[in-house]
């Protein structure tokens, strides 16, 4: 698979508003390790079913970083032609080559994604707001699609390299409609807030936990990008619909409360592990507890504790479990998980 574009771009429409809560999707393997598009595909739309604004291919929990330019493209390719709607997708386009970069963003372009989630190149360390801008600038020249949406992405915990919130409004600035936004996984509140504070108009900044949601769309924040929404999406939703019919609305601290327990109970295990873990037992398919190099699954023990914190911590019921409980396996081909 290459970047080649189709044969004629897809209708040129407005990305929909990706207001609320973004789930950056685990990548499920076969026996082989390679990645299943038809697995990818069914938990997405599952996902979507159950409350999610929108889906990113190939973020941190994707393990973007561990799949080829070719396998992503693949993977882009097959679950839009499946039926997954592309305005729903953000797709994670971060490489340290900007060229793989460009690849990658023009494939998303092309295939009609709401936008892309751009990690900055993360090999080298301690590089000026200066050098970063100019990898953006290049990206964006070399894709040089007026569709392009991107979105930024601030992970320094993974990628050691920040995105300074001078840098994140002076892009925002240069490239109006083109840099629409950020993913702030930093994890800090007072990051978040700052962001908020430098984002034009129309600038959409997400929390990176859903931790930090209602207090972020307080202050202004569209939502948030979450891990945890793999397994716990439609609760996590529900805090944002309730801001949004009320911003004070006490009900929604509760429920903000009970998603937070939830997130305390993944993070005391290695969190793609555990999320994988957690769609294998509500699927009933071992297979999706495969992850790849350098990650490792969950021992055994580790994983019946884990799934035993969740059950503590669960509440109204977790997403994964009703997603599972629809699991095709292998009706009409789809490939058999495990």
């Amino acid at each position: 698979m290459t970047d080649t574009a189709p044969a004629a771009p897809p209708m040129s429409v407005p990305a929909p508003n990706l207001r609320g809560v973004l789930v950056p999707i685990v990548t499920p393997f076969t026996e082989t390790l390679a990645p299943d598009p038809t697995a990818l595909g069914w938990l997405a739309r599952g996902l979507l079913a159950e409350g999610a604004a929108g889906i990113v291919l190939f973020g941190t929990t994707g393990e973007a970083n561990s799949l080829s330019l070719a396998e992503r493209i693949a993977l882009l390719d097959a679950v839009v032609e499946g039926g997954l709607p592309a305005d729903r997708l953000l797709v994670g386009t971060g490489a340290c080559a900007f060229p793989d970069v460009v690849a990658l963003t023009r494939a998303a372009v092309w295939r009609g994604a709401a936008g892309v989630l751009m990690l900055p190149p993360f090999y080298y360390k301690a590089v000026s707001d200066d050098g970063l801008f100019a990898f953006y600038e290049r990206v964006i020249a070399e894709v040089a699609d007026p569709r392009l949406k991107i979105y930024l992405y601030h992970i320094p915990k993974v990628s050691g390299v920040p995105l300074s919130p001078g840098l994140v409004g002076r892009l925002a600035t240069a490239f109006p409609g083109t840099v629409v936004g950020i993913k702030d996984s930093s994890g800090d509140p007072d990051n978040l807030h700052h962001l908020l504070a430098v984002a034009p108009p129309g600038f959409a900044v997400y929390a990176g936990t859903e931790s930090l949601l209602l207090e972020g769309l307080r202050a202004g924040a569209a939502g948030c990008i979450t891990a945890s929404g793999n397994v716990n999406v439609a609760a996590i939703s529900r805090i944002a619909t309730l801001f949004a019919d009320r911003a004070d609305d006490p009900l929604a601290d509760a429920v903000q409360a009970e998603a937070g327990r939830v997130r305390i109970a993944l993070s005391a295990h290695p969190l793609i592990p555990a999320l994988k873990t957690l769609v294998a037992a509500a699927t009933g398919a071992p297979g999706w507890a495969r992850v790849r190099p350098p990650l490792l699954p969950l021992d055994a023990a580790t994983a019946a504790t884990a799934r035993a914190d969740l059950a503590a911590a669960e509440g109204a019921g977790l997403s994964i479990d009703r997603i599972g409980a629809g699991w095709p396996g292998g009706v009409d081909g789809a490939t058999v998980v495990g």
